[in-house]
């Protein structure tokens, strides 16, 4: 490719009868990148990656995986997807290893390589110390870090989860998180479904937002965050705070208003990470006692709420 996208998707429709599933999504990721797609059950997000892997005939669009059109016959495109899908496809009187062998042979990888790179994922999905017991005694966590394994294992130039962490413990949750952070860190385009918004603010580089089978809007949680015009609210307990400090604060960038109350500030602010520094030089320099400082930051939910009028979880 003449540039770092690993998948471009273009104007996908599938319909079911007289369902209208997907209609007209497109979205691009690029190397490194983790593009999340948040929406609902039934928002068109399995469908949407179903087109994107070649496994569904889709109805208008197309899907370039880096430069290579993907159909449903493309098999040179789908020897680089990993794909994850939401039903698990391991065997569970299998080892973790033995899963990983078996699959590596249907991906024809040579034998010396397949070897150490079992060991490699195993680590990766934090299985190493269970990599000899058979997969019907693991946790659904457990069996949900394999089914990833298994989907790294070729070295994909993409990884497509969907709906990774459904039905997980916590600790089980938390370990797949943060091995997506790590093949992100590691350059591999990861495509990421979920109906959890705290898991698209903490993995996705960028995330499309989708409801009725539409990108309702894309972009960083910030410039989502921008289409609904919350700011970032600073709290922040202090004694001795003077009006010339107060006059300061309000001058600084980004600062829409500081209201003093009790002991304490609330500053209505574009960004808290670039204006809460400030804010304490501030202070520190007009020698006010700071005990405790908050941010509260506009989150997706927020805007899936305004871009949708309905909460997403409904």
């Amino acid at each position: 490719m003449t540039n770092s996208r690993v998948l471009e998707a273009t104007g996908l429709k599938k319909s079911f009868g007289d369902i209208h599933a997907v209609r007209g999504v497109s979205f691009h990721i690029s190397v490194g990148e983790t593009y999340g797609l948040l929406g609902p059950n039934g928002a068109g997000k399995t469908t949407s990656i179903s087109m994107v892997s070649g496994l569904l005939q889709r109805d208008g669009g197309e899907v370039l995986l880096d430069g290579q059109s993907m159909t449903t016959t493309s098999l040179g495109p789908k020897q680089d997807i990993g794909l994850v899908p939401q039903d698990l496809a391991i065997y569970p009187d299998l080892t973790a290893r033995e899963n990983l062998r078996f699959f590596g042979h249907l991906y024809s990888m040579p034998k010396a390589e397949l070897v150490k790179r079992v060991d490699e994922v195993l680590e990766v999905v934090g299985l190493a110390d269970r990599a000899n017991d058979r997969a019907s005694e693991y946790s659904g966590g457990m069996k949900r870090r394999l089914n990833i394994g298994i989907g790294l294992l070729h070295r994909p130039k993409l990884l497509v989860l969907d709906e990774p962490t459904v039905g997980v413990d916590p600790q089980s949750r938390n370990a797949i998180l943060e091995s997506v952070e790590h093949l992100s860190s590691e350059g591999m385009a990861v495509l990421y479904t979920t109906h959890y918004m705290e898991e698209a603010e903490r993995l996705c580089t960028r995330v499309g937002i989708i409801d009725q089978g539409e990108i309702k809007a894309e972009g960083t949680r910030r410039e989502l965050v921008e289409l609904v015009g919350q700011q970032d609210r600073i709290r922040i307990t202090a004694t001795g705070v003077q009006e010339s400090a107060l006059d300061e604060l309000r001058r600084l960038s980004g600062v829409h208003s500081v209201s003093p109350s009790d002991g304490s500030l609330e500053l209505l602010v574009a960004d808290a990470g670039a204006v809460l520094p400030e804010a304490m030089r501030v202070l520190g320099s007009q020698h006010a006692g700071v005990s405790s400082v908050s941010v509260e930051e506009p989150d997706l939910e927020a805007v899936f709420l305004h871009l949708t009028g309905k909460a997403l979880r409904d």
